[in-house]
């Protein structure tokens, strides 16, 4: 198994950094049947100049590289036990290299380990087969999605649906909901791997396993096929659109299975993914652990550009915000405005912001721009550099937000999928304004960054500290002002309006 480890680090990079032809097909369709010059065509734009910079560079597509998970099915008599070792290896060394961001917190302690590795962590799954070679999938389901998930028990009342029951019009209303819930937190257009039945564990691990079916196959099941084709067409008439800013695509696949179930339970499962849709898969050699082929992809294939220009053509309208930003500069925005940010910006995720409500901020935070970013950092020769740098969802920090505002000046809140009441009243109250970055578009962002200036609260780990970044022209649009505007909560209001009338759609 001379190979194996070289062979496992090279399937982590690629699923990483370089998303399958059929997500990059799903993806440019989605590009093509969007109105032009919409919020949602501009976050469309970022992302596919996002997906060409991360294949050319080698660098990972979205920072939040999830929790690996991998599926290996060996030969009988292969060792197993050397194969979850090398896993290990391999997704240690992933991560020195950066391909990885360091996801694995002990869940008592809170403490990164720095190197993915941990409890059960990366999550691995092995099976049987009588084939000869070895086959190791691998999907990177990040944070934001994987929080999007749901688990539906029926019969039950859905908001804005009604009654669902226990077939598969009940089943059609749960997956419409799904959609409609994740909005922009899940980094729309999504997908959605679906299980029909089994019990509350098994059904998540089985909706999961759906994500490994490509974009562009029928179920073999008619019935199945029916229901996906059916939930394509509807969730993508809900509105909800790219990030969340409302569109024409809110879904780029929809594959269920079904299992057997209880007498008395009928769970929907459903695993949700976004357009950041990174999974690969190799067969190899069972002897030497070479790959012999790659699952999903094909190296010897040109890899085309996705992206027709720039990822935001400028036209001259876009409003530059220097930091530290003033309150009148703040007050003068209004939601739809594009903004290119230049100067210091200070990164702020969920340790932050708990730390800040029985601690002062280690910098000023007075007219400060806040990111609600958890990067991919590397340290050389004393030196950090940043190889991803993408928002995370930012609904996470409603319960801090507002405090934070009021209590230390902050005047910019950067993230993803918006917040809630608490924090457009203090924006209203403080002067202060809500950006919306594009979630995944880490290569994109990180291109912004001209320095990193300095690190606070390392100790809570690369992902949780608070990074000091010096940038120039980092884009991103006003979804939530001064002013008590909120673009989340319109499309919101406007897109459950659609999900009623889908209810009262009869079954076809």
């Amino acid at each position: 198994m001379q190979f194996l480890h070289n062979s496992l680090v090279e399937l982590i990079t690629q699923t990483s950094t370089n998303l399958p032809p059929d997500v990059r097909a799903a993806m440019a369709a989605a590009n093509a049947a969007e109105t032009p010059s919409t919020q949602a065509s501009q976050a469309l734009n970022i992302i596919l100049s996002n997906i060409d910079m991360a294949a050319e560079d080698s660098g990972a597509i979205c920072q939040d590289t999830g929790m690996p998970t991998f599926y290996v099915h060996t030969p009988v008599g292969v060792n197993q036990m050397e194969i979850r070792k090398t896993i290990k290896a391999a997704v240690a060394e992933a991560t020195k290299r950066g391909k990885l961001r360091p996801n694995s917190v002990d869940s008592i302690t809170g403490h990164n380990s720095g190197d993915n590795l941990g409890i059960d962590t990366p999550v691995i799954h092995f099976d049987q087969w009588e084939q000869d070679e070895i086959e190791v999938k691998l999907v990177l389901k990040g944070g934001g999605c994987e929080n999007k998930n749901i688990q539906y028990s029926l019969p039950a009342t859905l908001e804005n649906l009604g009654r669902a029951d226990r077939n598969l019009e009940g089943v059609r209303k749960c997956l419409l909901h799904a959609v409609w819930q994740a909005q922009g937190q899940g980094c729309a257009p999504g997908a959605l791997g679906v299980c029909i039945g089994s019990d509350r564990a098994h059904g998540y691990e089985l909706a999961k396993g759906q994500l490994f079916r490509t974009l562009d196959d029928v179920n073999p099941d008619a019935r199945l096929a029916e229901l996906e084709a059916r939930i394509m067409r509807e969730a993508n008439e809900l509105g909800v659109g790219a990030m969340g800013f409302g569109g024409r695509v809110s879904l780029i696949g929809c594959k269920i299975t079904a299992a057997n179930r209880l007498p008395a339970s009928f769970f929907v499962s459903v695993a949700y993914e976004c357009w950041a849709f990174r999974r690969l898969g190799v067969r190899l050699d069972a002897k030497d652990g070479a790959i012999t082929h790659w699952l999903y992809r094909d190296p010897e294939r040109k890899i085309e550009k996705m992206a027709q220009g720039e990822g935001l053509p400028l036209t001259g309208r876009e409003v530059v915000l220097q930091a530290p930003v003033s309150e009148a500069a703040v007050r003068a925005l209004k939601v739809g405005d594009v903004v290119l940010i230049k100067g210091d910006m200070f990164t702020g995720r969920d340790a932050v912001h708990a730390h800040l409500m029985k601690n002062p901020p280690p910098v000023d935070l007075n007219g400060a721009v806040l990111y609600h970013c958890g990067p991919v950092m590397l340290q050389d020769g004393g030196k950090w550099h940043v190889k991803a740098a993408g928002p995370t969802t930012s609904i996470r920090e409603e319960p801090y937000q507002a405090d934070v505002i009021r209590r230390y000046g902050v005047r910019v809140v950067i993230g993803k999928g918006g917040m809630g009441p608490k924090t457009l009243a203090a924006l209203k109250e403080c002067g202060a304004v809500y950006l919306n970055g594009i979630g995944g578009a880490a290569q994109y962002y990180a291109r912004t960054v001209r320095s990193v200036e300095d690190v606070h609260l390392l100790d809570f780990g690369v992902p949780e500290a608070m990074w000091h970044l010096r940038v120039d022209g980092f884009p991103a649009i006003v979804t939530m002002d001064a002013h008590g505007n909120s673009l989340h909560a319109d499309v919101e209001k406007a897109t459950a309006k659609e999900l009623e009338e889908a209810g009262k759609l009869q079954p076809a």
